[in-house]
């Protein structure tokens, strides 16, 4: 309540600053200060009990700002506001807020409505006193004192007012006439004032297109019924459009479910012999288009929704029969008991559509989320995707492949049983993907690039078995671009883990095994080898080993034993006789 009224502080000044004069006339920006409130005061959670509460008290300031008060503390004295009063916008204000006011304690009580419906008479009369209110503000606004903007304004607002009156009193025709009328004015105004105005304009004209086709469909128009499904693919007809178009929808398949008696699957035919099952099956194709055809994430999700809700409601259904069929059949001895009966066929079947779809809509969450990982990140303070995510994404879709295997008269579907296990493979080489990379996010590179190992296995295994079911790998993710990207990973992990430096000491003692083979020996084979980015890496060895040559050959002289040598005998120096005179003269070099 606090923080309501710090924001009410905030507002009000910048709201009585729109509420300017133009052409010499009042203003007021009707569609801008309503929308600003509604979803600044409690209409972006749909919050109508907050609105309501904001506009009682907007109301007693304006009263009290403007010395219009309505008695005293004792004593109520109505008072009416007249065109001779309105010098000030703030009058035309007033009442806006009062109409305001009572439009949203009718939207409260819709909301009651669903399980209280007494509560239907009080919200016609409060939606009766708003429409009230805005007529009020529209003869008002017909003073030459107000200028032509603001009396299409006004207008525009009476006409939508009056419109959901005879909406919910389903006046189709007049309601009609009233929502075509304040769609006009707003398309008008759209092309007649600045961008930011005409999106205001233009999504007020969107919120109406529903209500008016919806009207049209009720008056005859088969027509309709077409734009409506449109719209419920571009997310449109929100609020209280959409349980009337549900409605809608499920009464049309009602009237077709007549005509269906049995459905085919896996080669046997079962006939449908309830209600439920049979509108369930019927919309089928319908609601599979439609979410192939969704414009963006969020309608697509809630498509999804409404699909796996209508098909858990038609399975409950299906069990409940289940379980008096199978009461009858423990009072009767049937000799068909082992086989599987229609009934227990026919919810295999509508469990094998509850889980496809949740593995469809899981998938398509994935695919959103990797797509989100690929941008950069502009807020650092705002957590973003992170693989973890999409490793319970696929743990989901596991699951749910688990579960099929499982189905009651497909244990023997041996195209069935390989079908299924194709698609685990897929799907766990790419949990196993996402698996690394949660890991290369806290640098344990090892054990990513043994994951990314095992991806690459289960893609070929993939691969190999692929060849005799291809019809199977239409709806898969490719394989083949995952090996692509498996491999890209591969790369840069190893070049990160080369160049992390600082976390050398978290490395498992097993890749730090020191090895003295130089790097150029072993450039085939992956190893953490912190000696590489230091002072004295072991890049090659030096230096290096001496190699075996072959020598330059011999030749050796055979003729050289065959030849005699003349003597020289009187070349060599004869030994001379002296004795002891020749010693002597010897050593005192006389003899030389």
């Amino acid at each position: 309540m606090a923080a309501d009224k710090q924001n009410e502080a905030k507002v009000s000044p910048m709201d009585e600053n729109k509420e300017n004069l133009s052409d010499g006339g009042l203003g007021l920006e009707i569609l801008q200060i309503i929308k600003e409130s509604q979803q600044q005061h409690g209409l972006r959670h749909g919050d109508y009990q907050r609105y309501r509460g904001y506009c009682s008290r907007r109301l007693r300031r304006l009263r009290k700002t403007l010395g219009f008060k309505m008695g005293n503390r004792h004593k109520f004295i109505g008072k009416k506001i007249t065109v001779e009063m309105l010098s000030d916008s703030r009058y035309l204000l007033l009442v806006l807020m009062e109409a305001e006011r009572a439009w949203s304690y009718a939207m409260q009580l819709k909301q009651e409505a669903n399980t209280e419906p007494r509560k239907r008479f009080h919200l016609l009369a409060r939606l009766r006193k708003a429409a009230k209110h805005s007529e009020k503000l529209e003869k008002l606004c017909e003073s030459h004192r107000v200028d032509a903007k603001t009396k299409l304004e006004a207008q525009a607002y009476t006409a939508y007012l009056s419109g959901m009156v005879e909406f919910e009193l389903q006046e189709w025709k007049r309601a009609m006439e009233a929502f075509n009328k304040c769609k006009t004015i707003y398309e008008k105004l759209a092309s007649a004032f600045t961008e930011e105005l005409a999106v205001l304009y233009r999504q007020r004209v969107d919120e109406i297109s529903p209500n008016i086709r919806y009207c049209a469909y009720n008056i005859g128009d088969q027509n309709a019924i077409n734009d409506l499904m449109q719209m419920r693919l571009t997310g449109g007809g929100g609020g209280m459009m959409a349980e009337k178009l549900e409605a809608l929808i499920t009464q049309a398949r009602t009237k077709q479910a007549a005509t269906m008696s049995e459905v085919e699957w896996r080669g046997r035919t079962v006939p449908v012999k309830i209600d439920k099952a049979r509108i369930f099956l019927l919309g089928l194709a319908d609601n599979e288009a439609a979410i192939a055809q969704a414009s963006n994430e969020e309608t697509k999700e809630h498509l999804y929704e409404t699909l796996l809700a209508e098909c858990r409601d038609t399975i409950q259904a299906v069990r409940e029969e289940l379980k008096s069929e199978a009461k009858q059949r423990e009072r009767s001895t049937d000799a068909d008991s082992g086989k599987v009966s229609n009934l227990q066929f026919l919810h295999s079947y509508l469990t094998y559509i509850k889980l496809c779809t949740l593995v469809k809509r899981n998938e398509s969450m994935a695919h959103t989320l990797q797509d989100k990982l690929k941008e950069p990140e502009t807020d650092e303070s705002k957590r973003g995707p992170r693989p973890q995510d999409l490793i319970r994404l696929y743990d989901i879709i596991l699951q749910s492949l688990a579960e099929l295997s499982t189905l009651q008269g497909l244990e023997d579907d041996h195209t069935f049983q390989k079908e299924v296990s194709l698609k685990t493979l897929v799907y766990k080489a790419y949990r196993c993907f996402f698996i690394a990379q949660s890991y290369v996010l806290v640098k344990k590179w090892s054990e990513a690039l043994v994951l990314y190992e095992r991806v690459l296995k289960y893609a070929k295994e993939v691969q190999s078995k692929s060849k005799s079911l291809n019809n199977s790998l239409k709806d898969l993710p490719d394989v083949q671009e995952l090996i692509a990207k498996v491999n890209a990973e591969k790369y840069s992990l190893q070049a990160a883990a080369i160049l992390d430096t600082d976390e050398t000491a978290e490395v498992p003692s097993q890749q730090q095994v020191k090895d003295n083979t130089p790097l150029c020996n072993r450039l085939e084979t992956f190893r953490l080898d912190p000696a590489l980015v230091g002072k004295q890496p072991n890049l090659v060895q030096f230096p290096p080993d001496f190699q075996p040559i072959p020598c330059k050959p011999l030749f050796f002289d055979l003729a050289l034993n065959h030849v005699a040598f003349p003597p020289l005998d009187d070349k060599v120096e004869q030994k001379g006789k002296g004795g002891l005179t020749g010693y002597i003269k010897g050593i005192f070099g006389f003899g030389s």
